[in-house]
């Protein structure tokens, strides 16, 4: 029998990805159907709640055989109930009467990830505006990543979270600036690195569709995402004509060009071939401003040739270094030459230039580079030779307000211009946050303060009307976002804007036993302590500091609503103490403060609460001290005081949860050259601690306290997990011997340090049910080279990645578990404030 070819060749169904066998009749196209909650869907992926089940049922529903493998599937049934507990992927394969055999990838995804509702709480630091596709804005922050606007949903979408985002990478959350192709409204490019240096560190992310995956290349400069005058710019810019070109004014190194849509990079030697030393930027202060923006001078987009003007601003600190005359540099051949601009102001920042419909220019000058920029101030129009002066602000005895965000809508004798005064605080008569004009500067109003509604003065360094409703008038304040959608009122009413983002920085989160009014206490940097009852809503419980940063907290376990915390207030440098005896409801000041904690105020302090009224306090630096009367004296425990490293450093303590007579204090170091890592145990409430010998031969690695981590498991007496940066150990005798798990190890690369930390937080939380060991316990960490969020449900003996590649969040610097619901962890990613899993 001779067989024809098209008999012999592999068949597959639709949307398949594996190899059949040979056959010799057509192949039956299988439709993919999964359940999820009692609803049938048609689609081959899914994404499970952890503990969640499903069911995959794909058609034909009639005739042949199935067979199934992966994820816990079995049997010829054609539909199949599965329950798996990490990501996994499920082969259907459907035999036809006549023997030919399909296949069917399900692919299934466990866990689903949450913010925590706080609400802004960081420093938006520009708005990206797509200048022809209404709605389509992007927001870039200085340490929580990139967002976009979602009309349908009034709210923003974190575009930062995934790949390129992991756990060595949380400096990239760092967002210089953003920019958009006004040919291609899915083309969106985005500068990333949160400080500048004179190294090349810092990636250009590049994305085809709006920012929903990113793909990155090296620049051959640094960045300052992070730095002073981080709302400066755009610096980066997509020639409209075109738009394979890109400019960009990097903050050490000049200006630079790409003209293969910033695959590659040039400096514009033209300009200058200056690049600024790290003794340079050490001399301004560490945050260099150099060439703060580029502004094509076109009215066309899409005309295939490059466009021919361009103008560019460069910073007195780059203009001093490069040996350059002027603050603005003009070029008439495509950036080929430059020649200085005159200005009516010199020796000021430029930190906004905005070309009008007509071929207009608006100039912002500031004294100060921001945020907050303070003044003198002053904004001109320029038509290419001639300024007139609009607006002036200048320093009072007491106030010192500048000028920062700028917009223009419209043309000639209308043109709308909406100007930020920036440096002015408060709310009153007279004050000026944003002033409007709709004579093209001859008349100004103010439009923000003493209007209905909100409004946020101070950081207005970047605002922006919608170039499709020139009523709709936004800007970035230090909490977020701000808006009004009514400018042409007399009486505009102003509201944040800010769902979705969330920009805290969460610097320790202890969570309570099952049972307790709240779901954990957030200590975080700038806003402060906080009691979270309701994952959906944002804290209203707190110790009402204002500016503060929460360092430490920690819970009476036999009696949660006594709650032990300590910070600092930013305005005056102040440590502070404080608690509560009624779950967060109200709070007062302990009568005196541990030592050390008034001075020591950085974030690598730690609190452990053994009763009510009883504490141990470890501030950063400090031998840690005990009170037995709820902080009316505190006596210092017998632990070694802490030798200096370079950096801040500090004891880590924890209360074991079945006897709070043990307490355990971990001494990581405080840096990867130091000694090695100890621990101390305690067995009358923290007041005198003992060596563990085990804890020395395990040979625990010296690590600084911020990649370092301790944890009970609060069912079990004496059973400790400890993670030093590079492995974890486990001990179940109190501290008094460790094992080292096998599992979790560093990758290392050129640096003395590692690459990627093996194992840096670990926690404990609710079993799953049915299993052996009495908690659920989580690391963040490296396993076989890819770092991650690692549950075992064992005790330690296996391990499932708990996030996956779309939820990394910048790194993870500090995780608790939930003791009520098994799966549900919560952590900080780099600026991301809290998310949550399910």
């Amino acid at each position: 029998m001779k067989l024809s070819l098209s008999t012999l060749i592999l068949a597959l169904g639709a949307g398949a990805g594996v190899p059949a066998l040979a056959q010799t009749c057509p192949p039956t196209t299988i439709t993919p159907y999964v359940n999820v909650n009692g609803k049938w869907l048609q689609k081959d992926s899914v994404t499970l709640k952890t503990g969640q089940s499903a069911i995959l049922g794909p058609r034909p529903a009639s005739g042949g055989s199935w067979s199934w493998s992966g994820c816990g599937t079995t049997g010829t049934s054609r539909e199949q109930t599965i329950q798996p507990a990490a990501a996994c992927t499920a082969t259907a394969t459907y035999t036809n009467d006549c023997g030919a055999k399909s296949q069917q990838l399900f692919t299934i995804k466990v866990g689903t990830w949450a913010s925590v509702k706080f609400g802004g709480g960081g420093y938006v630091t520009g708005l990206i505006f797509h200048p022809t596709t209404a709605n389509l804005l992007y927001a870039r922050t200085d340490i929580g990543g990139a967002y976009r606007w979602n009309q349908a949903s009034s709210s923003w979408m974190p575009l930062t979270d995934g790949l390129g985002f992991g756990g060595a990478e949380g400096s990239y959350h760092g967002i210089e600036s953003i920019a958009v192709d006004p040919n291609n409204d899915k083309l969106v490019y985005m500068a990333a690195g949160m400080y500048n240096s004179d190294k090349a560190d810092a990636r250009l992310y590049i994305s085809s569709d709006r920012g929903n995956h990113w793909s990155y290349v090296n620049l051959p400069f640094s960045t300052g995402g992070n730095n002073g005058g981080r709302a400066i710019g755009e610096r980066m810019m997509v020639d409209p004509n075109k738009p394979s070109r890109l400019f960009y004014g990097s903050r050490t190194a000049g200006l630079w060009k790409s003209t293969n849509s910033g695959r590659t990079w040039a400096q514009v030697t033209s300009l200058s071939t200056a690049k600024m030393t790290q003794e340079q930027i050490n001399a301004v202060g560490g945050s260099a401003m150099g060439v703060e923006l580029v502004v094509y001078d076109t009215s066309t987009k899409g005309a295939g040739t490059a466009t021919q003007t361009i103008y560019t601003a460069i910073a007195p600190d780059y203009a001093n270094v490069a040996g350059l005359s002027a603050n603005l540099y003009k070029s008439t051949n495509g950036g080929a030459s430059w020649t200085a601009v005159s200005t009516p102001v010199s020796g000021y920042h430029i930190p906004h230039m905005v070309r009008a419909a007509d071929g207009m220019f608006y100039v912002v000058f500031t004294k100060d580079a921001g945020p907050g920029a303070g003044g003198p101030g002053r904004l001109y129009k320029f038509d290419g030779a001639n300024w007139t002066l609009l607006k002036s602000v200048d320093p009072t005895e007491w106030t010192n307000p500048g000028l920062g965000g700028l917009s223009v809508s419209g043309k000639g004798a209308t043109t709308r211009i909406a100007l930020g005064v920036s440096n002015t605080w408060g709310n009153f008569s007279g004050q000026q946050i944003v002033q409007l004009s709709d004579d093209a500067g001859l008349n100004w109003r103010e439009i923000e303060a003493m209007t209905p509604g909100e409004t946020a003065s101070g950081w207005v360094d970047d605002v922006e009307i919608d170039p499709s409703n020139r009523d709709h008038i936004l800007h970035v304040h230090g909490g977020g976002v701000i808006e009004t959608r009514d400018a042409s009122s007399a009486t505009p009413t102003w509201h944040g804007t800010i769902e979705g983002i969330e920009e805290t920085a969460t610097l320790a989160i202890v969570t309570p036993p099952a049972g307790a009014p709240y779901k954990f206490i957030n200590s975080a940097g700038d806003v402060g302590t906080w009691v979270h009852t309701d994952l959906a809503k944002t804290p209203t419980l707190s110790p009402g500091l204002g500016w503060s940063n929460g360092n430490a907290a920690d819970m009476a376990w036999s009696d949660p609503l006594y709650i032990a915390a300590g910070g600092v207030v930013n305005s005056s440098g102040a440590g502070t103490g404080y608690w509560s005896g009624d779950g967060g409801k109200t709070w007062a000041s302990f009568a005196t403060l541990a030592p050390g904690a008034a001075t020591n105020t950085s974030s690598e302090s730690s609190i452990a609460v053994t009763a009510r009224n009883q504490a141990v306090w470890a501030p950063a630096n400090s031998v840690p001290s005990y009170t037995t009367n709820n902080g009316a004296s505190w006596v210092a425990t017998d632990l070694p005081a802490l030798p200096g490293v370079g950096w801040n450093r500090g004891y880590r303590l924890v209360t074991d949860r079945k006897n709070p007579n043990k307490v355990y204090a971990y001494d990581s170091g405080g840096a990867w050259w130091a000694s090695a890592g100890k621990v101390y145990v305690s067995n009358d409430g923290g007041h005198s601690f003992a060596l563990s010998q085990g804890s020395v031969s395990a040979g625990l690695a010296a690590n600084g306290w911020w990649v370092t981590s301790m944890a009970v498991n609060p069912k079990v007496e004496g059973d400790l997990w400890l993670a030093d940066g590079n492995a974890l150990y486990h001990s179940v005798d109190s501290g008094a011997s460790w094992s080292k798990l096998s599992t979790f190890a560093s990758v290392c690369g050129s640096n003395p340090w590692p690459d990627l930390q093996g194992a840096t937080v670990v926690a404990l939380g609710k079993r799953k049910a049915g299993a052996t060991y009495a908690a659920a316990v989580y690391v963040v960490g490296t396993v076989n080279g890819v770092w991650g969020v690692y549950r075992s449900d064992d005790g330690g003996a296996t391990w499932a990645r708990h996030n996956d590649d779309d939820h990394q969040f910048g790194g993870i610097g500090v995780m608790a578990a939930d003791q009520s619901v098994y799966g549900r962890i919560y952590v900080s990613g780099t600026g991301r404030g809290l998310l949550y899993s399910n």
